[in-house]
């Protein structure tokens, strides 16, 4: 079983920057697809944004490309979110995914997730 546990949300204004961090157990952290999903009051959870096990590839939804940056360290089993210029409509719930593959089955797992709320 995998532990999933973010970091680093609070209350911003907005254009401001924010960094979260999610932290995720087990000795093949580099083999795992690491993911930042958000959840708004009253919306559906939605994608924000993938990165490869070694980090060389990712990929952002349409409405955050450009303001955050996903990135990892491997060396410390986390993977991060850099958020800039950050919006009102950025406000949700962000959660951390972390997608192993074992013995040729994939596993998901999910953190508990941390608060970010960005006045206007």
């Amino acid at each position: 079983q995998v532990q999933v546990v973010e970091s680093g949300g609070g209350l911003v204004q907005a254009g401001d920057s924010l960094r979260l961090s999610c932290t995720a157990s087990g000795r093949t952290f580099n083999t795992y697809r690491m993911a930042w999903f958000r959840q708004a009051p009253g919306k559906d959870r939605e994608f924000v944004a993938v990165i490869s096990g070694s980090g060389a590839g990712t990929s952002y939804a349409e409405s955050v490309r450009g303001r955050f940056t996903i990135s990892r360290d491997n060396a410390k089993n986390t993977m991060y979110l850099q958020m800039k210029s950050l919006k009102p409509e950025d406000t949700a719930v962000y959660y951390c995914k972390a997608n192993e593959l074992k013995l040729g089955l994939p596993y998901a797992y999910w953190g508990q997730g941390t608060q970010v709320t960005v006045s206007s």
